[in-house]
């Protein structure tokens, strides 16, 4: 039996209405629903710190503020982006003389989101209400790992005005995803690890469901020469600790210019030393991150920081769960023994814990380099040369983000062009991405798709385009019940006439056409 039947025939019914609304309409609920996050913050918080232990401050500037932001967005512009796209009579070729052309943007009908846990509202918002303000209706499957909060969320969207069945909640169940993949709905959006989005992609392709696959990150940072060091090791921390690491963009690659190594690694010294274990929500990610540092260790990367007296062995933190559809969280290998590592120990909230690592010198080709990861760890790896650091950069198959560093602004912004991610920021790094009024998506193993701005809201639709000819002239019907020589002599020569390279061959062109115009009167 096809899974979600029931949700999913309540949910046509509810798109179907729901599509006949207005976009205006449909940004009241929108709305309120701004509003409610803003005079809930104390439960959003609560729910998100029950479920995965974020810090007030974190939700307040990595949740609320980017998702309230986004509806604004869409307040303010989606009326305008989904609305028809007249096709100007300038651009109207010739021989479609009386035609006018109009390219409307269709909700797909019933959307699948398979949420993320480690940015439970703002990810999740960021993808449910596009679709919903484009027409379509919803089946949110949230993280195992996130129950509290998916309950907060479904409660805001109802009390925000949206029809019950026109967004629904499924099970926050491991079953959950693969289940909405086979259910019969138009498009599905994931955001999750690379390993289950290829899996999810293979399936999907079989059914020829659309997707957007918003997978993992592997993501680079180049420190140049001129670059501003102290920015840039601020910079380092901040991607290395925000979200304790369970971020799809934390910083996982860091190439920094021969140079300015030694400065660098001055300037994070103190505080590679006084940090303390980071909590992470599923033992998995330690027993991963242990592996990509012992592989590095093994091919001559140095610990930093040193292991302090007493570190290693197994924690005796609890374990949350064992695997995850979040970016990145991949757990070791069947039957490998994940290696202890003198960065671990017990994180203050009792979850699995590492400490902030950074590991020097990596080859380029260290499992750390081309897997993704979701704990606190980056290789720092010396480069000479810009065509040294995007060689090493290009053997990573994720394109994500990326961030430059350098005083050269114009040079960064030519370098940038080279590099083969989603996005790239120069001289700071992950906040910029989300800035509402930006795609945001990845290359490579790191998806497909993008999600928010304009481009994202349109990619919750299928464009249909609605011609009408004017008049009662259609003279390729015509030659179709009688045909007619002339008309072929009269094709040649309009090519020749709009095509054809030089005056010259215009003119004939256009002699052409009189030819055989006179020979069709006749």
């Amino acid at each position: 039996m096809t899974p979600f039947t029931t949700e999913v025939t309540a949910a046509r019914v509810a798109q179907g209405k729901w599509a006949k609304r207005t976009v205006r309409d449909r940004l009241r609920h929108v709305r309120n629903l701004r509003s409610l996050l803003v005079e809930r913050m104390a439960d959003i918080g609560s729910a998100i710190h029950a479920d995965v232990g974020r810090p007030a401050l974190e939700i307040a500037g990595s949740e609320v503020l980017p998702a309230t932001a986004a509806l604004k967005f869409l307040e303010k512009r989606a009326a305008g982006i989904l609305a028809p796209r007249h096709v100007s009579r300038w651009d109207r070729p010739v021989w479609l003389a009386g035609c006018r052309d109009a390219v409307h943007y269709r909700p797909w009908g019933v959307v699948g989101v398979i949420g993320t846990w480690n940015y439970p509202v703002y990810l999740n918002l960021g993808q449910i209400v596009p679709a919903i303000v484009a027409g379509n209706a919803v089946l949110w499957k949230p993280s195992e790992n996130t129950p509290r909060t998916a309950e907060v969320l479904r409660t805001l969207f109802r009390d925000a005005g949206f029809p019950t069945d026109l967004f629904q909640t499924l099970p926050a169940t491991r079953e959950g995803g693969p289940q909405l993949a086979e259910a019969d709905v138009d498009y599905i959006v994931f955001t999750g690890s690379d390993v289950v989005g290829r899996k999810l992609a293979a399936r999907l392709g079989e059914r020829l469901i659309p997707s957007t696959l918003e997978l993992s990150g592997c993501d680079v940072m180049f420190v140049f020469a001129d670059a501003n060091i102290e920015m840039a090791a601020k910079g380092i921390w901040f991607g290395l600790t925000i979200n304790r690491g369970q971020t799809c963009i934390a910083v996982r690659r860091i190439f920094v210019q021969r140079a300015k190594v030694d400065a660098l690694l001055t300037a994070l010294k103190p505080l590679l030393e006084h940090a303390e274990p980071l909590g992470l929500v599923m033992a998995s990610q330690v027993a991963h991150a242990e592996r990509l540092i012992a592989d590095a260790v093994n091919r001559g990367a140095v610990l930093l920081p040193s292991p302090r007296a007493g570190e290693g062995g197994e924690s005796s933190s609890r374990v949350r769960g064992e695997t995850s559809a979040a970016c990145g969280a991949s757990p070791s290998p069947v039957g490998e023994a994940p290696t202890p590592s003198p960065a671990r120990g017990e994180g203050k909230d009792k979850t699995f814990a590492l400490r902030p690592t950074l590991l020097l010198n990596t080859p380029a080709n260290a499992a750390i380099c081309r897997e993704a990861c979701f704990a606190p760890v980056a290789a720092v790896i010396p480069f000479d040369t810009v065509e040294d650091a995007l060689a090493l950069a290009k053997q990573s198959p994720f394109g994500l983000s990326a961030s430059i560093f350098s005083a050269d602004i114009a040079a960064a912004e030519a370098f940038a062009a080279r590099v083969p991610s989603g996005s790239v920021i120069i001289n700071d790094l992950l906040a910029a991405t989300a800035h509402p009024g930006t795609p945001f998506g990845g290359r490579g193993a790191s998806g497909w798709g993008v999600t928010q701005g304009p481009e994202g809201l349109l990619a919750m639709t299928s464009p249909q385009v609605v011609t009408v000819h004017n008049g009662t002239t259609r003279r390729h019907l015509d030659d179709a019940v009688n045909p007619d020589p002339a008309t072929g002599e009269l094709l040649d020569g309009l090519i020749r006439l709009t095509h054809a390279r030089g005056f010259r061959a215009r003119l004939a062109g256009l002699w052409q056409m009189v030819k055989g115009a006179r020979k069709k009167r006749k």
